[in-house]
């Protein structure tokens, strides 16, 4: 983690360089030599791009649990609305119907919660089939945690890329059908079992999928927090 803290923050400054350069030669020079070099400029300002994302999604990784959670009691009612209200674009565009039931006031970081939240129903409304996505937010308790469930009636995932999924950069479809670095879901895995939970995925291909993660009831500082 500290490695990648380090490389992807001092790498910013000479791709910021290299991304400079490959815009002014757009700017410049395209139509003003061949079609080829056109190309070839439009391939480097093309690659630079993608790599300033990717070094930024490296990051946000990496700075998870760096800097110590504020974590506190955090309503996921407000979270799930909150994050419906953030993706209501998306939302609007692909006909969802995001719904919760009551959910609990859990011991987190509730920022983190949130991008919880966001990457697994952000990613309900990305892989969804030709019917508007149905998302549904559940959680119970189950012995020492909250039990979180995510279901949608979406593309599903064939189970033996149920763990794959969780890890950095790994995707299961290429970019020209679904944007994104396969960062989230890799997110939500640290930032759960940061938290002393886990998560993992039940799902057949073309039949949804069900995400589960757990909480615990009561976080290992929770009594500290309530002194003071």
């Amino acid at each position: 983690e500290q490695f990648a803290y380090v490389a992807s923050h001092d790498l910013q400054e000479p791709l910021r360089m290299v991304t400079a350069y490959t815009q002014l030669l757009a700017e410049r020079y395209r139509g003003k030599l061949d079609d080829q070099a056109d190309k070839f400029i439009g391939y480097a300002s093309e690659g630079a791009l993608r790599m300033q994302v990717l070094i930024k999604d490296l990051l946000a990784f990496s700075r998870i649990g760096r800097n110590g959670a504020a974590r506190g009691s955090v309503d996921c009612n407000a979270v799930v609305e909150e994050v419906v209200h953030t993706l209501a674009s998306a939302i609007q565009e692909s006909g969802a119907v995001v719904t919760h039931a009551a959910l609990p006031t859990v011991w987190a970081d509730r920022t983190q919660m949130a991008q919880v939240f966001q990457n697994l129903i952000g990613n309900a409304v990305k892989f969804r089939r030709k019917e508007p996505p149905l998302i549904s937010v559940q959680a119970e308790k189950a012995d020492q945690h909250w039990l979180f469930r995510v279901q949608d009636n979406g593309i599903g995932i064939a189970p033996e890329y149920a763990e794959k999924i969780f890890v950095v950069f790994q995707r299961l479809h290429a970019r020209t059908e679904y944007a994104g670095n396969g960062i989230g879901l890799a997110i939500c895995k640290k930032i759960i079992e940061r938290g002393g939970g886990k998560i993992w995925v039940e799902s057949q291909a073309g039949s949804g999928s069900t995400f589960k993660f757990t909480v615990p009831l009561h976080g290992p500082d929770e009594r500290e927090g309530m002194r003071l």
